[in-house]
């Protein structure tokens, strides 16, 4: 399974970054007013927002070349969290879009966003 490229300096991100988790809940409201309540994915899923600025154009070509190799959002990869260094082994992307853009030679950034999958 391919892994989330890193940057020259060895990091998988920049500061500053952004990291979510979501809980979802159903609501079963029933005829008498009363409402029981279940989690409705099991456990927490993790997303983050990377943010990426000066990278040179081999970094940007490294990114460009996995999101082509990924198929967008479709294919599946391991992420490190920036946070706590866990590993999780099933990740995508969450468009069939990313942001690259060339400010000039050598320097240029970068908008990827990694959700956890179940």
């Amino acid at each position: 399974m391919a892994a989330f490229p890193v940057l020259k300096t060895g990091a998988v991100a920049q500061y500053p970054a952004e990291r979510t988790i979501r809980l979802a809940t159903i609501v079963q409201e029933f005829v008498d007013g009363s409402e029981q309540r279940f989690p409705q994915l099991g456990s927490r899923l993790r997303r983050w927002v990377i943010r990426l600025e000066q990278l040179d154009d081999a970094e940007l070509f490294t990114l460009e070349q996995f999101f082509i190799e990924q198929g967008g959002a479709f294919g599946r990869f391991s992420f490190t969290d920036l946070w706590d260094g866990t590993v999780y082994s099933e990740c995508s992307l969450e468009s069939d879009e990313i942001e690259l853009e060339f400010e000039s030679q050598g320097c240029g950034r970068a908008v990827l966003v990694v959700k956890e999958n179940r």
